[in-house]
């Protein structure tokens, strides 16, 4: 009896032992795994911008008069040389003399206007020609492959650029022209005010009202404006980079345009960087300075014919562009803690996590680029735990 009594106590110590130590003993570690996998890689900056139109158009009283209703709305069409606006000429005699000084001295401004404008055309002429003869030279040298692809893609570009600075330039003259033929127009009712005839202000180019001025009758000083105009199917983007990620986006880098309301991106280029930078606060208060850059969209303009002046869009400009690189979560890689340097990843293996430092060439907002100490179909840990060290046992979180 006594024997079978210490045979059962023995055995009850020994199943509490074995409890207790199975209570007390570490659990594996739950964590998330990724598989390493190849593909193509990008690095991008994205910033809110907004468009605008290219070119804008202020129609302005040319002379004091008495303005007639404008019939036109935000939105209407017109075409150059349409009627927008009508004057009564309204001049005293003791204005007389000094109306036709300023209406004289607009004539001379305008005239002086349209030479530098005829000067800006003949200027993108030749850099259009310039342009024109680098690419030729650039696509007969990537015939031979002496150049990079990359250099023949920024000589189109530039050639493109070229050609819309001369349609750019070409505009101007006809607007310049306009306002020198209503500045010659006014001066002759300046210098006849018994005339008392209608002064028809026209529109200087082809497209939509943007914005009135004034719309009811009233009474306009000289130079009051009365009306903007502006062809909306000519826009471009506008995003304010800090200035350290504006270093990277040089002319000519390719931009996705989205959240724009459209089902898909646009696709953009960047045209220019503007040489000077202004400070702007944060919504945090904190002082950045940022730079304004400009981008063309090169998606054929049916596809955002809706958009217009002033909207918001998203940009992310693209900065770096492999095809194919080894890949893992940006959440995965970690800088390895002093005295070691550079970066690590936790490797599973067998039930176990395993350091492994990897050299890390770049990374996104969700993918990281890495060479070195990890092969593509390896399940790695990401964002892992503080407790995780080398040699830990861990279980994969269950996906839900």
């Amino acid at each position: 009896m006594k024997r079978t009594t210490m045979l059962v106590g023995a055995g009850v110590l020994l199943v509490a032992a074995g409890l207790l130590a199975w209570a007390f003993a570490p659990r594996p570690i739950e964590v998330e795994l990724a598989t390493a996998k190849s593909g193509p890689f990008e690095t991008t900056i994205d910033e809110d911008g907004r468009t605008r139109l290219t070119d804008r158009y202020l129609v302005s009283a040319p002379l004091a008069g008495r303005l007639a209703r404008i019939g036109l709305r935000e939105g209407d069409v017109v075409q150059a040389g349409d009627v927008v606006a009508t004057l009564q000429p309204v001049l005293t005699p003791l204005l007389d003399e000094r109306s036709q000084r300023e209406q004289q001295a607009r004539v001379d401004g305008t005239q002086a206007g349209v030479q530098q404008a005829g000067k800006r055309v003949e200027a993108a002429r030749v850099a259009l020609e310039r342009a024109r003869e680098e690419l030729e030279r650039s696509e007969q040298l990537a015939r031979q492959g002496f150049i990079a692809p990359t250099k023949l893609s920024g000589d189109r570009l530039a050639m493109q650029a070229a050609q819309k600075d001369l349609e750019a330039a070409i505009e101007g003259q006809h607007v310049a022209r306009h306002e020198l033929e209503q500045a010659r127009v006014a001066l002759g009712v300046a210098r006849a005010p018994a005339a008392g005839r209608p002064f028809a202000l026209r529109a200087p180019v082809s497209g939509r009202v943007l914005k009135l001025h004034l719309s009811s009758e009233a009474t306009v000083a000289l130079g009051a404006p009365l009306l903007e105009l502006g062809d909306t199917s000519r826009l471009e983007v506008v995003a304010e980079l800090l200035t350290a990620d504006a270093l990277q986006a040089r002319p000519g880098s390719r931009v996705r345009i989205e959240r724009w309301g459209g089902p898909v991106a646009l696709e953009g280029r960047v045209r220019r960087v503007e040489p000077a930078a202004f400070t702007k606060v944060s919504a945090l208060g904190v002082e950045e300075q940022r730079v304004n850059v400009l981008i063309d969209i090169v998606t054929p303009q049916a596809a955002w014919a809706a958009l217009g002046d002033g909207y918001r869009v998203g940009v992310s400009v693209l900065t770096r562009s492999e095809p194919q690189v080894l890949k893992l979560p940006v959440g995965a890689v970690f800088p390895q803690a002093a005295p070691a340097q550079g970066h690590a990843v936790f490797v599973a293996d067998g039930g176990r996590a395993r350091l492994q430092p990897v050299e890390l060439r770049a990374r996104n907002g969700s993918e990281a680029w890495v060479a070195g100490g990890v092969a593509e179909g390896m399940r790695v840990l990401v964002y892992p735990p503080s407790t995780v060290n080398d040699g830990v046992r861990i279980h994969e979180r269950s996906q839900r």
